[in-house]
């Protein structure tokens, strides 16, 4: 397997604050790595810096370089690195709530690389497949769904860019433990598909089903990495990181 996410030495400010400092994180194609830690470590810092929505909450990258499929992407804006097959699923969903299940999904077609190809019509099918439940809500404003709908209006409206890279930030949070079962096998079945995922996840039954490899974040530095089973299984890691008792 071969990197299609490659962080080398990545430094991002908030004016003078440092949020991310020396960071290296790599994603192989086809993988799923998970980013761990408490809040505050930088793990939304770092989707940002990915997906090119770092510069809209104030920050810039000061140093290192991130490369998608080998080239580098970090002074491109983020319609470009959605062209270029990055998508982000926000933390809190954030869908347009006036707006139909329909319509919320075809916002997602927009800057699509493929989006008048007839394979268009396929992506939204493998979206309804995924979620069945938002077959039955196109017509209903999104901000009246559930939580764990609105999660899937927000899945399903990243997948219809046709991502090669998934980037989520939290999709469990506030979510009942069946229905972050529900996303969890759904989000399998998209990274078995061939979509790349990297995860920010504080639920460890979430992160361990889903990524093989994981990454332990601390005041915006890295702290440990390797396979997600095994850094959860430390009892250390678990106490000093994920504020879970030994």
């Amino acid at each position: 397997m071969t990197a299609l996410l490659a962080i080398d030495g990545l430094t991002v400010g908030y004016g003078p604050v440092l949020a991310l400092e020396s960071v290296r994180v790599t994603v192989e194609e086809g993988g799923a790595v998970s980013l761990l830690g408490p809040n505050g470590a930088g793990k939304t810092t770092l989707l940002r810096a990915v997906s090119g929505l770092l510069r809209f909450h104030g920050g810039r990258v000061n140093a290192g370089a991130i490369s998608f499929d080998g080239v580098r992407i970090d002074r491109l804006d983020a319609a470009d690195r959605v062209r270029r097959g990055i998508a982000q699923v926000l933390e809190g969903r954030h869908v347009f709530p006036e707006l139909s299940v329909d319509e919320n999904l075809k916002a997602g077609q927009y800057t699509n690389r493929r989006s008048s190809h007839p394979q268009s019509q396929a992506i939204r099918d493998e979206v309804m497949a995924l979620f069945p439940v938002l077959g039955q809500r196109l017509t209903q404003p999104a901000g009246l769904l559930s939580g764990g709908e609105q999660q899937m209006v927000a899945i399903g409206r990243a997948l219809m860019s046709s991502p090669r890279l998934l980037l989520l930030d939290e999709p469990s949070l506030g979510l009942a433990p069946l229905v972050v079962r529900s996303i969890g096998t759904a989000l399998s079945a998209i990274n078995q598909r061939g979509v790349t995922i990297l995860l920010v996840e504080q639920s460890t039954a979430l992160a361990t089903s889903l990524t093989s490899r994981s990454y332990l974040m601390e005041t915006g530095t890295i702290r440990a990495e390797g396979p997600t089973a095994a850094l959860l299984a430390d009892g250390a890691v678990r106490a000093a990181y994920l504020g879970v008792q030994a």
